[in-house]
């Protein structure tokens, strides 16, 4: 059996005689290898657009004679299969096909919802669905209208819930994959809201390749703290929960009934009003990150990204998705054809510009694992190295996506960077046209706006995602550094293996200004021995609440939220249940993270330091004859849970250099 890198390495390395940079436009199609997926019988290209749905709808009149797809080197079955489609007939009768020729000939349009309530990115996303199946049964289509699943990481951060969040961008693929071939459906449209669930919807179409169309919920409102005077979002409460912890939390108002406001009234009041309507986070957080992405590549229509969840703008655009659908559908525009290697280059230049999550790499890296697009860490850092920071957006700065939405939104940044050369304007997209012709008639970003600087006068000249090596991350980090926070940091190791040990301190005070420079190192939070690599937003957040950012620096082999901000190092590979370096840091370690070198390493270590008068390569001899002697005496951590979804995930999941996927393709005996 091959083991889990050499199937990872094959599938970074390009398919002999395929193009994945062309798609369409040269070389052979980018479709799944034979023996990847199950094979399903379809109709060629250019004719009726019921291409998979035929094979249960084409009646008992014995078409069977008819070719399908001569790339699948098969033809139907004759009287076998034709009256093997007579009980999926009636049950779809019974379901609301309304006649015998909207049977024989409607295509079957699937709309999945990653709607539930009680999360405000998603709550209305149901409602959104609906407006798309008018929209379709307009087109003369059969539209079929379900749901997946979500976990919302507001709710979850800082708790058990938490571990269950990056597997559902799994159980999301797997659903919609699911549904959409085994109920033969011949195009999907997925409606997406938080998180995990814009890579989950993007993983599911490069499994079924059919035509598809994202349409990403959209973004908050801004709320408003009259006590703070200002406009908050989700992530004020986070960090004024540092601020209460530390004593530091105050009311603004100084006249009125606010200005006798406690330290508990501000946080009530910006409880209360930090997620006034339906949408996501607010910020350049790991929601809006993915859905400008996504833009960028062409797989949602423009200004889908950008438009707020309430909007008139969102509502009109459930509607044109329809059309573009069926465009996508008649041009034989499909998935692969659309995540090329030019697409998501676009998608990390964008990123980078924008200063968006962390989380985006690994969903990158998951996504081109999922569609056979080569991609790795090294690509990623060379994008931030050439790529300026332009956005003065959260979390590391003033503005939020609604904002961003009144200057222009996403399409008149992508028109900026087009006209610069550093976004193709060239790969095509779900409206049938290019990115280039998408944002063409769009108002350029208005002159006197500040959110997006001047390409000659960047926040920082290049990407604020950094990816680091070193002894403490062989296999790669990644980091969230702006500049705003210096350029390097060096402290001493203190060590928790849990991130509630890291949240308890928090709470108690016990991380002090005083205690001088420190790496706060967060472990066994990886994709297995978190498990689920939860995110630490609670943790980080406290610490810029509490004003500790500039002595201490966080690493960890779990994640941490788009909304995170300040001297962040996540995604350590080897994590520590796997016997990663950063299992046998000890406390008194003194660690030196270098986003110039772009390096995380131990620099010393306690009871193993070298002579003061030692070179730089004895002090390094030094530290690894420790880390050795320390190895030896390591032992795993017993797995828990042992059982359950999250115990599924931990066997199945991959590191998160590699995107931290589950389906890696290995034989099952």
């Amino acid at each position: 059996m091959s083991s889990y890198k050499d199937e990872v390495q094959s599938r970074r390395t390009p398919r002999e005689g395929v193009q994945e940079d062309k798609g369409k436009s040269g070389g052979e199609r980018n479709e799944p290898r034979p023996g990847d997926y199950t094979q399903f019988e379809r109709l060629p290209p250019g004719g009726p657009l019921n291409r998979w749905s035929q094979v249960i709808t084409r009646g008992h009149d014995f078409p069977g004679a008819q070719l399908l797809d001569p790339a699948l080197g098969m033809r139907a079955a004759r009287v076998g299969d034709a009256l093997r489609g007579i009980p999926g007939r009636a049950m779809l009768y019974g379901a609301g096909v309304p006649n015998e020729d909207m049977m024989k000939n409607a295509p079957h349009v699937g709309i999945a919802t990653v709607w539930w309530e009680g999360n405000p990115c998603n709550t209305h996303l149901l409602d959104l669905g609906k407006i798309v199946k008018k929209a379709v049964q307009k087109q003369n289509m059969l539209a079929w209208q379900y749901n997946t699943i979500g976990v919302s990481d507001g709710i979850t951060m800082g708790g058990e819930g938490m571990r269950f969040s990056l597997q559902s961008r799994e159980i999301i693929a797997d659903s919609i994959e699911t549904v959409t071939c085994a109920q033969h459906h011949d195009a999907n449209i997925s409606i997406p809201g938080c998180d995990k669930n814009m890579p989950g919807v993007i993983m599911a179409a490069a499994r079924h390749n059919r035509p598809f169309v994202m349409i990403y919920g959209g973004t908050i409102r801004k709320g408003h703290s009259k006590l703070l005077d200002k406009d908050i979002n989700i992530t004020t409460c986070y960090e004024a929960a540092g601020a209460f912890a530390y004593n530091k939390l105050t009311t603004k108002c100084r006249s009125g009934p606010g200005a006798a406001a406690t330290p508990s009234d501000v946080m009530a009041d910006i409880e209360r009003h930090a997620c006034p309507s339906a949408g996501a986070c607010g910020g350049m957080y790991t929601a809006n990150t993915m859905a400008t992405a996504i833009e960028a590549m062409g797989l949602s229509l423009p200004g889908s990204s950008s438009y707020p969840a309430t909007s008139p703008e969102k509502s009109r655009e459930c509607e044109r998705a329809a059309e573009a659908v069926r465009t996508c559908m008649e041009k034989d525009i499909r998935p692969r054809d659309l995540l090329t290697r030019a697409a998501f280059e676009n998608a990390l230049v964008l990123t980078m510009v924008l200063g968006g999550s962390t989380n985006g790499v690994l969903h990158f890296l998951a996504m081109a694992s999922t569609a056979d697009v080569p991609l790795t860490l090294d690509d990623v850092a060379r994008t931030s190295n050439r790529t300026p920071f332009l956005a003065n957006l959260a979390p590391s700065g003033r503005f939020l996506m609604e904002d961003l939405y009144e200057v222009g939104g996403t399409p008149s940044v992508l028109k900026l960077l087009i006209a610069a050369g550093m976004i193709d304007g060239s790969v095509m997209t779900v409206t049938g046209c290019t990115l280039a012709d998408n944002v063409a008639s769009w108002p350029s970003l208005d002159p006197g706006q500040t959110l997006i600087r001047p390409l000659s006068d960047p926040i920082k000249p290049s990407g604020h995602i950094r990816v680091l090596h070193g002894n403490l991350s062989p296999g790669g980090a990644v980091a969230k550094i702006t500049g705003k926070e210096g350029l390097s940091f060096t402290g001493r190791a203190r060590v928790f293996d849990k991130e509630q040990r890291l949240n308890d301190a928090l709470a108690r005070g016990a991380i002090r200004p005083d205690d001088g420079n420190q790496v706060l190192i967060v472990r066994y939070e990886g994709p297995k021995g978190g498990p689920g690599m939860p995110e630490q937003l609670q943790a980080s957040a406290a610490i810029m609440g509490a004003g500790l950012a500039g002595c201490v620096a966080l690493v960890t082999d779990g994640r941490y939220s788009g909304a995170s901000h300040g001297f962040i190092v996540g995604h350590v590979v080897p994590e520590a249940a796997v016997g990663g370096n950063i299992a046998l840091v000890r406390d008194g370690d003194t660690i030196t993270i270098d986003a110039v070198a772009n390096r995380i390493d131990v620099v010393a270590v306690v009871g193993g330091t070298a002579d003061a008068d030692a070179t730089a390569e004895d002090a390094a001899a030094a530290v690894e004859r420790e880390l050795e002697r320390r190895r030896a005496e390591w032992t795993p951590p017993k797995m828990a849970p042992v059982r359950g979804v999250l115990a599924k995930y931990a066997r199945l999941v991959g590191d998160a250099s590699h995107g931290a996927v589950t389906d890696v393709g290995e034989s099952a005996w």
